[in-house]
């Protein structure tokens, strides 16, 4: 019987499924015979969906163009609707839910009782809900027992959450509501091109460019450098693998030029002597001629955002960091340099100032705060901590010596699948590492030495398609449960469709494997329910949900936490009363520059960085199924400045090969003078010959784990040259 009209139904208010800005849409199911709409039904006669801004904090009722098209996503014409299995000749079979899980069952078993609870590990993703995050670590470490768990986000946020933690005591991306910027005299935005990543956010800066404080460290001439024009702020292009000297060289003529905030620092933080002799040496003109950036543009740079200061007389000023300079053997000594800086203008912890990273993934914050980090308990807790164990083991109902020490982050997981004591078995939920990790190539080959590869996936992905299951799962608009952005603030995503075909929520699929492997009572599937048992776990830790549930939610729209208790609240600012260290002050921590790991050399000459583009997200496996998107953006790209190109023989659209320590990819020259003419880009969203990920560097920071995705040393060459070449 064909499926009613719906077309008069109320929209269902819900938020966009990609990045962290989590802007409010509505959804409204359209029949397709009223031809008023040109999005595809889905594989199950459901009609489509259309998309509606909604008002809302962080988007005001805008959308990007992913935004927009979000729902194009569910009905993909390879949409995964039944459990697969690997054939004998290397292809797939369909297979009922019962068949599938009793063989990913029966593979744990086998390879825990031949090599213990750590022969098996499992990879989450930043996009997952709090409540599948939280459910996911919970079955990791009660379930299997097993310590190997760690997910994307160790690719994005977890530098900045390193230093922040470290710094100031706690990690919430945005210590403040994102509107706050509106009213700043100052922004320096470091390693970011929201304008590209999540257009909505520009209207924040709105205020902060009328008044020309607008300041951007990239070094291409991006969407949101070129905000800077015509007066409306500064553009400093460093040479990549610099941004740390650039802000030495900030705190550098902060203290020298006595423009720090004396009392707070007095008052609120410690270290500053030895921050002062750490900083001594980075004189501008020494910076200069390390980063490539005038001296005269560095003090300008540190006298702008030391008059938007409240200890001038200023409006505010606001340090915000990105993955630009985040994704770095030294990430976290460079976030820690941007907290020092921000410590010194006397910025955070007062209304209209403040530092923060700018979250990437949809749920980066929630998925560490409740499970997903290798060394994390629920509420931000160290696993390592024997109360926190306590606390936790308590709503688990388990003996806290039975819960895992901590795991290893991503990187080194990553290497040990299908090495002599590395785990022989793998659950991948929400993640596309084959295309989103650095050295794919190696992490491909990692993937096809384990015995069992098993990927919870919503389209046959690059991942999905080397797994031995597939395991097929609800999309955003088809599932209940909550997501925290990134000011901290939770919020609710509501069904707005029936999962098509045969998939099922993670909720679902972890309950009944957990049934298997002897657990048939921990594992509730009613998010609601999941996000109460999350409240509790997470009571007293650092970011404290216990006072929020769905219930709340719905009422009030959004909570930002910590929120301990039923009539917090919540908390918009943090830090405002002191900083959650013993003392109660912020830590001026110094560090020092070093170079990155690959650097440039004769044979490598020149720099290879990353990024995103409008059209696409993440590792494009949503992306990349919108005939429109893809259209706009169908392919991967070299970007490279007339200069270089010159020098090359290089034309625009002449595909070139591109050769760093890892491999080779090659991909059609884009020339464009928006880039400096010792650097190349490349967008990281793409697979298979283009994936720029096969040439990014596996070298991680040494506190963080986050690897080196932005500084590459690459050798650029055209392919008609090799073509020609004597065999």
């Amino acid at each position: 019987m064909p499926s009613p009209s719906t077309s008069s139904l109320p929209g269902t208010p819900t938020h966009c499924p990609y990045c962290a800005l989590q802007c409010a849409q509505t959804l409204t199911p359209r029949d397709t015979a009223a031809g008023a709409d040109s999005a595809r039904a889905g594989q199950d006669g459901q009609p489509p969906l259309v998309v509606e801004g909604r008002d809302f904090p962080t988007n005001r009722g805008g959308l990007c163009r992913k935004g927009w098209t979000s729902a194009e996503v569910l009905t993909a014409p390879d949409r995964l609707l039944m459990p697969q299995l690997r054939t004998p000749d290397g292809g797939f079979r369909e297979a009922g839910w019962d068949e599938a899980l009793d063989l990913v069952a029966a593979g744990i078993r086998t390879a825990q009782q031949r090599d213990g609870a750590d022969a098996v590990a499992v990879f989450g993703g930043g996009g997952l809900t709090n409540e599948k995050a939280y459910a996911l670590g919970k079955f990791t470490r009660v379930v299997l027992g097993s310590r190997l768990i760690d997910y994307n986000g160790r690719f994005c946020m977890s530098a900045a959450a390193t230093a922040s933690n470290r710094s100031l005591g706690l990690d919430r991306g945005l210590g403040f509501p994102l509107a706050d910027l509106g009213g700043a005299d100052a922004v320096l935005l470091l390693g970011s091109n929201v304008a590209a990543t999540m257009p909505p956010f520009v209207q924040h800066l709105e205020g902060v460019r009328s008044r020309g404080g607008l300041m951007v460290l990239d070094p291409r001439d991006s969407a949101t450098a070129k905000l800077t024009a015509d007066g409306a702020g500064l553009h400093l292009s460093p040479v990549p693998g610099t941004d740390l000297v650039v802000l030495l060289a900030l705190i550098h003529v902060v203290l020298a030029e006595g423009l720090l905030d004396a009392d707070y620092v007095a008052e609120r933080t410690t270290g500053l002597p030895e921050l002062r002799t750490a900083t001594a040496a980075w004189w501008p003109e020494r910076a200069e001629a390390v980063c490539g950036i005038g001296a005269e543009r560095i003090r300008e740079t540190a006298r702008r955002l030391a008059q938007a200061s409240p200890s001038r007389g200023g409006r505010g000023a606001y340090i915000l960091t990105g993955r630009g300079v985040e994704q770095s053997t030294q990430g976290t000594a460079t976030v820690t340099a941007a907290i020092d800086l921000a410590l010194l203008l006397g910025l955070i912890g007062r209304e209209g100032s403040g530092y923060g990273p700018i979250t990437g993934q949809g749920n980066g914050q929630g998925g560490r705060e409740h499970g997903l980090k290798a060394d994390q308990l629920p509420g931000y807790r160290l696993i390592s901590d024997p109360a926190a164990r306590a606390h936790v083991a308590s709503v688990w109902g388990v003996d806290p010596d039975s819960l895992p020490g901590p795991g290893v982050p991503a990187v080194q997981l990553l290497d040990m699948l299908g090495r002599p004591g590395g785990p022989s078995t793998l659950l991948v939920a929400g993640a596309n590492v084959v295309v989103s990790a650095p050295n794919a190539g190696a992490v491909r080959e990692r993937l096809a030495s384990l015995d069992l590869l098993v990927v919870l996936d919503t389209v046959p992905s690059e991942t999905a398609l080397c797994a031995d299951v597939i395991l097929p799962v609800v999309q955003w608009a088809e599932e209940e449960g909550t997501m925290t952005n990134l000011e901290g603030r939770v919020i609710r995503r509501r069904q707005a469709r029936p999962a098509p075909g045969q998939a099922r929520s993670e909720l679902w699929i972890l309950r009944e494997l957990a049934a298997r492997l002897g657990d048939a009572s921990g594992f509730p599937t009613d998010p609601a329910a999941v996000f109460d048992e999350l409240a509790r776990a997470s009571a007293g830790g650092r970011a404290d949900y216990s006072g929020i549930s769905h219930a709340r939610l719905d009422a009030e729209g959004s909570i930002q936490w910590p929120c301990p208790g039923p009539e917090h609240p919540g908390t918009p600012r943090v830090f405002l009363d002191g900083f959650p260290t013993p003392d109660g002050r912020a830590r001026l921590i110094p560090v020092e520059h070093r170079a990155p790991d690959d650097d440039v050399r004769e044979q490598a000459p020149l720099h290879l960085i990353t990024g995103r583009l409008l059209e696409q997200y993440q590792s494009g496996a949503q992306t990349r199924r919108v005939p429109s998107l893809l259209a706009a953006r169908p392919g991967s790209f070299v970007e490279m400045h007339p200069l270089l190109a010159d020098r090359l023989g290089v034309e625009d659209g002449e595909v070139v090969l591109l050769r760093t320590r890892r491999g080779e990819t090659r991909a059609p020259a884009r020339i464009s003078e928006d880039i400096r003419p010792d650097t190349v880009f490349m967008p990281f969203h793409y697979a298979g010959e283009g994936s720029a990920n096969l040439l990014t560097n596996d070298a991680t920071d040494p506190l963080s784990g986050m690897p080196e995705f932005k500084m590459t040393a690459v050798e650029v060459l055209p392919v008609r040259s090799l073509e020609r070449s004597p065999a």
